[in-house]
């Protein structure tokens, strides 16, 4: 359960703190005080979606941070929290900028870690689960999470996809098979022209640097001419300097021998020299035929160009479409082949649906059955004694020549009917009129089962809308049904289920210097009185309005005199 819950700068409130006990709460307010926002602030430390449009305006960060207290026996829990000693301290922020953060007993975790385990103490229950219960596939997502059919399901949903792909492949091959001779004639002709162009990465830039340097010939030609002769030709060139240095050296050496290392540096000189010189009169026998050559380069660089205009932007590209082309061509060179393989994958595969199917089909009636019953309990014990609940399911099997249509969530059609009271048929839950059969029922299904559940947190935000009277009072009974083994959150405005409550608190909205303030207040039972008068009355509380409200919660509480 939720033991204490810190909100900071998440909408109008600014900072509260409040401390909650087990049992049943009750949150009342004015409309617009904040009360809603406080559960946005419990769905944002349960890992739910946040976005900084929430932060408080002028602030720069919500923070949220609840403490819940842990059963010793959540055996649940134990692989997927930190070390706590029965206590989980949950903490959620929210930044203007950058990416939000989790942490657990001051661990940072992911925020989906947050959502995996709070989501077994936490359920909520919002208004607008009314709209999603008249939904279908709300109704039948309903029945699998009671029937516990989530890996079936899965297998299903799974098998389906699987199974349409290989429909889908079929399709297209079947389509291809039409045109297959005049595009494998085609496909052939673009394998061979690139094949025969004999094409490499690389091979163009290649080709454009040694194009400049043939252009350039008669330039380049004469800078060679002037380094060999500077380097090896000319009278005074290096290499003749070098062997005139080498002499005076090794005279000198008679007279030092530290001149011998110095003479061994020289020789090294010298046979560089020799080797940069070597390479100038290669490079200059190279240039030779540059005019045959730079024609060789043009009609090279100029079959690129063209196969560039078909296939691609580089020559990268040509290859890549060149591996596309052959993977296409022997795949329609086989298409009869695989047509046959797809056509026995699909036999197999749709075997494989139908029998997991099957078993799901098997689940859901065996659930229905049961969960009516259930159900049926829980509307009977919400003031409608002889309400009736079933659940319709059709089944709709899918054959060979229908199989594309197969559907991921399986061969079902799940629909609640129910009769409310008796003598009326049974109809479909969409079409009932009454707002406050909608709530019970919705209540009903909320709750089937939680007897067993213990210190888990059930938050219901205004689900009362609608009702009212005695049906308020059935549904006040159950909530404090509930609370005896979970601990249950209640935002409302009826007087009759505020009244049932163990703890009441008061939510308030002000405004201080042009800023609004939420605040939050655990009320005594006198000012729970005249919380229930004003819930009764409104602003216009009287004393025989303070009377009903001081009867009513004596009553609702088993109190004979004031505490």
């Amino acid at each position: 359960m939720i033991k204490s819950l810190h909100i900071k700068n998440l909408a109008i409130i600014e900072d509260i703190e409040l401390d909650l006990e087990d049992g049943f709460s009750i949150l009342t307010g004015e409309t617009g005080a904040g009360k809603s926002i406080i559960i946005d602030g419990i769905r944002l430390v349960m890992g739910e979606k946040g976005s900084p449009d929430m932060i408080r305006t002028g602030e720069k960060e919500i923070s949220v941070e609840t403490i819940f207290q842990l059963l010793k026996d959540r055996v649940d829990l134990k692989n997927s929290l930190p070390d706590s000693e029965n206590e989980l301290f949950v903490q959620r922020k929210i930044p203007e900028k950058g990416t939000g953060k989790g942490y657990l007993n001051g661990i940072l975790v992911p925020v989906k870690k947050l959502k995996e385990s709070s989501g077994n103490l936490v359920d909520i229950y919002g208004q607008n689960d009314h709209v999603f219960l008249l939904q279908l596939e709300y109704q039948l997502n309903y029945l699998d999470d009671y029937a516990n059919a989530f890996s079936l399901k899965k297998k299903v949903a799974h098998t389906a996809q699987e199974l349409k792909k290989l429909i889908r492949e079929k399709k297209e091959l079947e389509t291809k098979e039409r045109e297959r001779e005049q595009r494998l004639d085609f496909l052939d002709f673009q394998i061979k022209e690139i094949e025969k162009a004999n094409i490499k990465e690389g091979e163009e830039e290649e080709l454009h640097q040694n194009r400049n340097i043939l252009k350039n010939s008669e330039k380049i030609n004469s800078l060679v001419e002037k380094a060999l002769n500077t380097s090896y030709s000319q009278e005074n060139s290096i290499s003749a300097l070098l062997v005139q240095l080498q002499d005076i050296v090794s005279d000198l050496v008679d007279f030092d021998k530290t001149f011998k290392e110095t003479n061994d540096v020289i020789n090294q000189f010298s046979i560089t020299i020799g080797e940069f010189s070597d390479f100038l009169i290669k490079f200059k026998e190279k240039q030779s035929s540059a005019p045959e050559k730079l024609e060789e380069l043009e009609e090279r660089l100029s079959q690129i160009e063209k196969l560039k205009r078909k296939y691609g932007d580089s020559i990268k590209d040509i290859l890549s479409y060149f591996e596309k082309a052959k993977q296409e061509y022997k795949t329609l060179s086989s298409s009869q082949e695989k047509l046959q393989e797809l056509e026995t994958e699909i036999e197999k595969k749709f075997s494989e649906y139908k029998t997991n199917t099957k078993e799901l089909s098997s689940l859901r009636i065996r659930s229905a059955h049961k969960l009516e019953k259930q159900v049926e309990k829980e509307i009977a014990l919400l003031g409608m004694i002889k309400g009736q609940f079933k659940i319709k399911i059709e089944t709709s099997v899918p054959s060979l020549e229908t199989m594309d249509k197969v559907k991921e969530s399986g061969t079902e059609e799940v629909e609640f009917i129910i009769s409310p009271n008796p003598g009326e048929e049974l109809r479909p839950l969409r079409k009932i009129a009454s707002g406050g059969e909608l709530s019970r029922i919705m209540l009903a299904l909320k709750t089937t089962g939680k007897e067993t559940e213990r210190l888990k947190t059930m938050i219901f935000d205004e689900i009362d809308s609608g009702i009212g009277g005695k049906t308020a009072e059935f549904v006040a009974q159950r909530l404090k049904k509930l609370s005896e083994q979970n601990q249950i959150i209640c935002i409302t405005h009826l007087p009759q289920i505020a009244s049932f409550a163990a703890h009441h608190y008061r939510i308030n909205k002000k405004v201080d210097k042009e800023r609004t303030f939420t605040t939050v207040k655990k009320l005594s039972f006198e000012e729970r009185v005249t919380e229930i008068a004003r819930l009764l009355a409104g602003s216009r509380i009287t004393e025989s309005t303070l009377k009903s409200a001081r009867e009513m919660l004596n009553h609702n509480l088993g109190l004979t005199n004031n505490p």
